[in-house]
């Protein structure tokens, strides 16, 4: 550019005259050329001067200091999000388990028999034909005597699963399938009736539940019990203690055993079939 005359900056120069208090004066001449190599120069020695200190003294802590706080709370924030989402997607992997166990057990469920091709055959025959534990339960000898007098009788005997009191009702309008009975934490929990363990795990809503499968399609499901003392394909007899009363799982307000009858799929009144 016309305007733009690089000579002309190459032989420019300005004066330094410093303010002396006697009399005497003195100009200090420099060119522009001059002047700015000065000044690069001093800027790299003094960037090279602050790089060493910073690399060889702890004076780097102390600059940094509040950059450094920063980091080590979000890498413990980064730490403590990637605990939990490991924590959540093995809870996930568990609950997708537990489905899955759970559409097994509905599966097993509808058959009202066992074949005898089933390997499971063999385990229930051997514990059925077991003799009678001598445990004082008088309940117990009344019942495997009626189950082997009337064994033919096609309709179904429930007992109370717990010794409480009623304090929901059957109610399948609202979604409340079964009965809610009263009790403390750890009281024992028996079986409605004979039959084999088909489901007995922990669910997310539930808690720990176990659901039984009796003769003539007929199903118990206990919910939001403490512990499980029954597992999966056990036999068990009316009046066996299976479970320990809890407060378990999401959907409860307080201790209390849930306990519904399916029959054919379908729910029904537990109050209208259980005999006291």
């Amino acid at each position: 550019m016309k305007w733009f005359k690089w000579d002309f900056l190459k032989k420019t120069s300005f004066y330094i005259t410093p303010n002396y208090p006697d009399a005497s004066t003195k100009s200090y001449k420099f060119s522009l050329r001059k002047s700015a190599v000065y000044v690069f120069l001093y800027t790299l020695v003094a960037w090279l001067v602050l790089i060493f200190i910073l690399a060889v003294t702890p004076i780097k802590d102390f600059i940094f200091v509040l950059d450094n706080q920063e980091l080590i709370a979000q890498r413990e924030k980064i730490n403590e999000l990637q605990t939990k989402v490991e924590m959540l997607t093995n809870q996930l992997q568990t609950f997708a388990s537990t489905n899955e166990r759970m559409k097994y057990a509905l599966k097993l469920a509808k058959s009202d028999s066992i074949s005898a091709d089933n390997p499971i055959y063999d385990t229930l025959k051997t514990r059925i034909n077991k003799k009678f534990q001598i445990e004082g339960n008088i309940l117990r000898v009344f019942s495997d005597l009626y189950n082997m007098l009337f064994q033919s009788n096609p309709n179904q005997i429930f007992i109370e699963p717990v010794s409480g009191i009623v304090i929901q009702n059957f109610n399948p309008e609202l979604g409340h399938l079964g009965v809610d009975f009263g009790v403390r934490t750890g009281s024992p929990v028996f079986a409605s009736a004979g039959g084999m363990v088909v489901f007995s795990d922990y669910t997310y809503e539930d808690g720990f539940m176990i659901m039984i499968n009796h003769d003539n399609e007929y199903i118990t499901v206990y919910k939001h019990c403490l512990s499980l003392l029954k597992k999966s394909r056990e036999f068990v007899r009316q009046g066996e203690l299976i479970a320990l009363s809890g407060n378990s799982g999401k959907n409860t307000t307080g201790p209390h055993l849930h306990f519904e009858i399916w029959h054919r799929g379908k729910p029904v009144n537990p109050v209208d079939i259980i005999i006291k």
